[in-house]
């Protein structure tokens, strides 16, 4: 059952209201009247066209909006509706809005639609960015299909990304976990993800809400909880994204909100992936990778160069208590070179990304401060990336993210060797 203390009294009689569903897809939201209304309109056509004889029900766990919001999510509400040349018709949609505070969480947000969907014993949940200005329809019977008429227990997205989209994404987390589970989740922080009831139970009284990951990086610890307990996934190719026009959270912010929850999600799981058990092929539907030229991102090497050398300067400190004193010369030399010169290699960043994980293992300084002095690293790693790829084709780009995956999966024993190794000094 789900934590009384996360679902609110007004939450809990609106839930008790709707009585049990057999679908439940989430939204959190923070001001997005600009673009809320039309994702519910699109929800609500797929859920129309692809569950028509469902109970379904939409959940808005908004963290305070003031512009209209959650008044725009309650209005989708549909009773007794009947669409022409429809043979099937669904006689109720509930919308249900509620306010969790005014201090926004994707934690908290993630908690309580977990919790929800519990409560409702909900077969399959589908979370939803409210910000995707690309969705279709057909992403409810992408997402929610598979686990609703399959028995997946969790399904992440593939989308189609312009060529330097995501690089901590495709430099970092997705090398990462596939080296850990031997698994090609192309997306371990997902916008958009559907998880079974199954899931979901385990998911309510999970430690992670008590925690820092949780709280920023809710849906980096869901897809390593799927992957750590061996659950069935499945990857659906949506097709292009797409964002509405909001302010780009900073890099530690960022860091803060994907790194730290991965590494903490090593750190509660490292049985699983140190040496993980067979688990079910990943089926993935559609293609597997997709990459766009249409667009090229604005990356401005010169200020990535700049950051990253004075970073790795003016952290030297603080960098030998988190690698290797081999790794460090190896920074402190990249950084003296110019730009015509500069190269942080594979090797280089795969054993870097190690070493500061098991920095975050034992703790060897304030694990914030390790995912903050995180940063100058991955702008080296970035640029290399982006001059090593301006012109490559998308087959070419896709095989040298495949080369970095090899990197970390090769580089895996070593940090076994970090994980088990006793404390500096002990």
């Amino acid at each position: 059952m789900a934590e009384d203390n996360i679902l609110s009294d007004d939450l809990l009689r609106q839930l008790i209201s709707v009585g049990e569903v057999d679908i439940l897809v989430g939204l959190h939201t923070h001001n997005h009247a600009k673009t809320i209304g039309h994702v519910v309109q699109v929800i609500r056509e797929g859920l129309l066209k692809y569950f028509p004889r469902e109970r379904v029900a939409v959940l808005n766990a908004d963290g305070g909006s003031v512009d209209g919001t959650r008044e725009l999510v309650r209005a989708a509400s549909i009773t007794d509706l009947r669409r022409e040349n429809s043979f099937y018709t669904l006689r109720t949609l509930h919308c249900i809005s509620s306010q969790y505070g005014t201090n926004v969480s994707n934690g908290t947000a993630m908690h309580i639609i977990a919790a929800a969907a519990d409560l409702l014993r909900a077969r399959a949940c589908a979370v939803i960015a409210p910000e995707s200005s690309e969705i279709r329809p057909d992403w409810m019977d992408q997402l929610l299909g598979p686990v609703y008429r399959d028995n997946a227990d969790f399904v992440a997205p593939v989308y189609r990304r312009q060529r330097f989209e995501g690089i901590l994404v495709t430099n970092l987390l997705y090398p990462v976990t596939r080296a850990l589970y031997g698994k090609s989740i192309r997306e371990p922080r997902p916008g958009e993800f559907a998880f079974s009831d199954l899931l979901g139970s385990r998911l309510v009284g999970h430690p992670m809400w008590s925690q820092d990951a949780g709280r920023l990086g809710p849906e980096v610890c869901l897809t390593l909880e799927a992957l750590a307990e061996g659950h069935r996934i499945v990857q659906a190719f949506l097709g292009p994204k797409g964002q509405a026009e909001r302010p780009a959270p900073d890099l530690v912010a960022a860091l803060r909100q994907t790194v730290g929850p991965l590494f903490w999600s090593m750190e509660n799981a490292s049985g699983a992936w140190s040496s993980p058990a067979e688990a079910p092929t990943l089926l993935t539907i559609g293609p597997t990778f997709d990459v766009s030229t249409d667009g090229m991102a604005n990356v401005d090497l010169a200020r990535l160069h700049q950051m990253f050398c004075s970073g790795a300067k003016d952290l030297e400190s603080v960098l030998k208590s988190i690698v290797s004193a081999d790794t460090l010369s190896q920074l402190q030399y990249a950084a003296s070179l110019d730009e015509a010169h500069f190269h942080l290699s594979e090797e280089l960043w795969a054993k870097a990304v190690y070493e500061f994980a098991s920095a975050y293992h034992r703790s060897a300084i304030s694990r914030d401060h390790i995912i903050q002095a995180l940063a100058p690293l991955y702008r080296g790693r970035a640029y290399t990336f982006v001059t090593e790829n301006l012109n490559a084709a998308p087959d070419a780009l896709g095989e040298r993210i495949e080369a970095l995956c090899v990197t970390f999966e090769r580089f895996k024993p070593y940090l076994l060797e970090l994980w088990s190794a006793p404390e500096r000094g002990s």
